[in-house]
């Protein structure tokens, strides 16, 4: 099953209640932090609905 690895790379500062949320229901703590979820389709949405805060990549699953 592949992953995504995201990591926060800017600030939620001056943006929306909802979109800092979203951060935190990802599971981020702190700026510069990377984080490996399951690829799907809600995961997907929660990225991009914060896509201008965070950089995600593709990790294949098969090791």
């Amino acid at each position: 099953m592949p992953k995504l690895r995201i990591t926060w790379v800017k600030s939620g500062i001056g943006y929306s209640k909802d979109q800092k949320r979203t951060l935190k229901a990802l599971g981020f703590h702190r700026l510069n932090e990377v984080i490996e979820k399951e690829d799907s389709p809600s995961i997907r949405g929660m990225v991009q609905h914060v896509n201008h805060l965070v950089k995600m990549e593709t990790i294949d699953g098969s090791k």
